[in-house]
């Protein structure tokens, strides 16, 4: 039995031992990789050519086999006829961007790319249409991803925003850079206000008898804190500036949609996007499927996609961040209010 115990001991032993070697060697492999990898590709995708094919190919699917040979006849001497007439003619370009981002708007970064790759290949009668899914999140993030959209229309291009489910705060903030919004019936939409939270632990750091120093240069280099005290004076200081972000944001909004009632929008609500069209949030109620379908046949629609290569460590990181934000969704789903 003493021999069994000691193999044993000897085996786990071993086992923990080649798990840190190797957890060792993959980070030193990963940080390797990671400097040597590329910074990102540009994918461009023909959405033209792909709606095309899938027409074509269930047009076929419902024909008969008599059918099909007319047809397939038909469509040669159309495409005959389309290779000529798009050789004399030059069909203006909608270009389509998807954004999507998160409360730190890191999205943003590839945001740049995607918008300098088209700013360096449209002409001026091209679109781009943006399609913006936010809940909003950091003002210097979200007021960089809305400078992105204003190059846009800096360089003369016709700029419209579609929001399929959510643009709220800085969501929205990007959003009305757009010389047109449109969104789907039930969107969310708006939201514009200006809001922080933090929780003090003082009392209870008190309690276990913690002492808790803060040491600045300056007046207000520190307003509010998590564990120190916090004072009258410092609230008031925390208060003015968000009250000063919530004016710049009401300006930037009110230059942007002269028409609207800022005042009357501008009180931090959200409203679907049917009510929020009576607002003057958004100027049409239309899904992007929608949009895109009505463009494809007098334009060439092209998407526009950056993707920052990762490596083996950022996959794990990914993984292991996608898992707990899963969860933590979950639970929030089993809370929420039926709809």
């Amino acid at each position: 039995m003493a021999f069994i115990y000691d193999y044993g001991l000897f085996a786990a032993k071993s086992i923990t031992f080649v798990v840190v070697v190797a957890l060792g060697l993959i980070t030193i492999i990963s940080a390797i990789a990671r400097q040597k990898a590329n910074k990102g590709e540009l994918q461009l995708t023909d959405l033209s050519a792909d709606y095309k094919h899938n027409k074509q190919h269930l047009t076929e699917s419902l024909l008969t086999k008599e059918q099909r040979k007319v047809f397939l006849k038909q469509q040669k001497k159309e495409t005959k006829a389309q290779k000529k007439q798009d050789a004399e003619t030059t069909k203006s370009r909608l270009f389509l961007i998807d954004f999507k981002g998160g409360m730190d708007a890191k999205e943003v970064s590839s945001l740049r790319e995607e918008i300098s790759a088209v700013i360096s290949m449209a002409k001026s009668d091209d679109e781009v249409l943006v399609r913006v899914e936010s809940g909003g999140g950091v003002v210097h993030g979200y007021g960089l991803g809305a400078s992105q959209l204003q190059r846009l229309r800096d360089k003369g291009l016709f700029l419209t925003v579609s929001i399929d489910k959510v643009a709220a705060s800085g969501g929205y903030m990007m959003a009305c850079v757009a010389q047109k919004i449109i969104a789907a019936p039930f969107a969310i939409v708006g939201s514009i206000g200006v809001v922080a939270q933090m929780p003090n632990f003082n009392r209870l750091l008190k309690k276990h008898d913690v002492d808790i120093e803060l040491h600045t240069a300056g007046q207000f280099k520190r307003t509010l804190t998590i564990f120190g005290e916090n004072d009258d004076k410092a609230r008031e200081k925390f208060k003015a500036e968000l009250e000063t972000v919530h004016q710049q944001f009401k300006q930037f909004v009110s230059e942007h949609r002269p028409r609207m009632d800022i005042d009357q929008i501008a009180t931090g609500e959200h409203w679907l996007a049917a009510e929020a069209k009576k607002l003057g949030l958004v100027d049409e109620l239309k899904t992007s499927d929608d949009y895109l379908l009505s463009q494809f046949e007098n334009k060439q629609v092209i998407k526009v996609a950056y993707h920052n290569k990762k490596g083996l460590a950022d996959r794990f990181s990914n993984a292991a961040s996608l898992a707990v934000e899963n969860a933590i969704y979950r639970v929030i789903e089993t809370c929420k209010i039926p709809f």
